[in-house]
């Protein structure tokens, strides 16, 4: 067996049922503990995202918004306008509402995640913080039991080596995932709206063929991204902010004008979604058939993937929010997965169901591409085009910052900036080429990096549900009026 088919059998695994289940699963039982605090505080983290409490004096680099916006560009990528697709395309429509369960009650998690990673964070002489599942594994995470058996000494080296084992698998994603997979999406994007006879040329090199257009592409990328992330956080929360906006309002405008236009078909998409996540997707026109499984399968992955919550990518993101209280960053944080899965996701979906597009036998992009196609005369594949090419470059810049955390936290501030030139050198690499092997990799990062963060957030999530009643309570007491 070749190695890149040991990798793809090995991200089978790591993403089958019990890490689905290990996933879902802390989410249900952190929106329990937290006595279900994303559904009933929606307002409030809203009101936090609008300056309403940024005091600038606080220690931190970056205002709830930005942090708000770094974190989204992570999360809102190619798994908005790909994932979407291929979840319906193997799973069914049914796909979808798993889709929604997954953001639900990811949006527990992500509070969690992100409030730990206030309250553990590391903050330099000059005001700057760093943070995130490392961090809040080393310092936090000690429960009572593992202390008792293995004693302190020993439960210290287990969460020194969880939060290591968590920085490495999220340093090695950041260069796949984070970095060539969106590099080569960019190029796909562009693909859809050049003219093909700038795509044909190129030349041979070592006995492989370079396309001239994905290597131009590569390298103007590689110096967009490099103008950016050598500026750190602050140059990318403020790109983020202006970015993550924009093309979110762009995108979802241009799903709107389809909806409306098939106003009449929106109410049938909805029954569609419910009917067949509880009853098996029949086969035809064009179709592949689906069962419950599939669909529960399916939605889970790709709405995971795409808010990527309990992954622990976006608490290195709100760490560097400007605030004292762990439990006001927890709420702007959990805006991620309503804004990423439950809004945006979805009006790919819907556009995909009332436009006939799953007719096509299509699936990724390309099925997204041709919704929008119909849905808008002929013109739609610009919007996709161009949405895949900035979502990617987004998520580029935000992984970049996550990588080099994880890289200081390893190795010290000096491979920061190595890591940087690596990262960017990589950019160009993966412009050119051919990323299954790529891809897989990061799948298998990415599951390995989920697991010592869920361990945290289980272990710590009394220290959390804690402080949330303490803040909702002075909530309530009118103290930040």
């Amino acid at each position: 067996m070749k190695l890149d088919e040991v990798i793809a059998a090995i991200s089978g695994v790591v993403w089958g049922p019990v890490m689905i289940t290990l996933l879902v699963g802390t989410g249900i039982y952190l929106t329990i503990r937290l006595r279900f605090v994303q559904l009933l505080y929606i307002g409030h983290a809203i009101r936090c995202i609008t300056g309403r409490y940024d005091n600038p004096e606080e220690e931190g680099d970056i205002s709830h918004f930005k942090a708000l916006c770094a974190a989204l560009s992570a999360t809102i990528g190619t798994g908005n306008i790909a994932g979407v697709a291929t979840a319906i395309a193997l799973g069914g429509p049914g796909a979808v509402f798993w889709m929604w369960v997954t953001a639900l009650f990811g949006m527990a998690t992500k509070f969690t995640s992100c409030s730990l990673a206030l309250r553990f964070r590391e903050v330099g002489s000059d005001g700057s913080a760093r943070g995130g599942p490392m961090y809040f594994l080393e310092k936090g995470f000690a429960p009572g039991w593992l202390i008792a058996l293995a004693g302190n000494q020993r439960t210290k080296r287990w969460a020194v080596s969880l939060a290591m084992a968590f920085a490495l698998f999220a340093m090695i994603a950041s260069f796949g995932i984070g970095n060539m997979v969106q590099a080569n999406s960019v190029v796909d994007g562009l693909k859809y709206v050049m003219p093909e006879a700038w795509q044909t040329s190129g030349f041979d090199l070592y006995g492989f063929h370079i396309n001239l257009f994905s290597l131009i592409i590569g390298l103007i990328l590689a110096l967009l991204v490099g103008l950016v992330i050598l500026g750190g956080i602050r140059r990318i929360a403020q790109v983020a902010s202006k970015l993550v906006p924009g093309m979110s309002v762009i995108y979802v405008l241009g799903a709107l004008v389809i909806l409306i236009l098939n106003a009449d078909m929106i109410i049938g998409a909805f029954a569609m979604i419910f009917k067949y996540a509880f009853t098996p997707f029949a086969a035809g026109g064009g179709v592949a058939g689906a069962t419950v499984s599939m669909a529960m399968r399916w939605g889970v992955a790709r709405g995971v993937f795409s808010n990527e919550s309990g992954l622990g990518s976006a608490p290195m993101a709100h760490a560097a929010a400007k605030t004292k209280e762990m439990i006001r960053e927890g709420f702007v944080a959990m805006l991620g997965p309503l804004i990423d899965t439950l809004i945006i996701c979805t009006m790919t979906a819907l556009v995909i169901l009332v436009t006939g597009a799953t007719s096509s036998g299509m699936t990724s992009a390309s099925l997204t591409a041709h919704a929008f196609d119909l849905g808008l005369h002929g013109w739609g594949h610009h919007i996709v085009g161009f949405g895949l090419m900035l979502f990617a470059y987004s998520t580029m810049i935000s992984w970049s910052y996550y990588g080099d955390r994880c890289a200081q936290y390893l190795l010290g501030s000096k491979a920061v900036p190595w890591y940087r030139v690596i990262f960017i050198i990589l950019v160009i690499i993966g412009s050119i080429g051919g990323l299954r092997f790529v891809w897989n990799i990061a799948d298998v990062m990415n599951a390995l990096m989920a697991v010592p963060n869920l361990i945290g957030l289980l272990a710590l999530a009394g220290l959390v549900a804690y402080e949330t009643r303490k803040y909702i309570g002075r909530l309530k007491d009118g103290e930040f009026d």
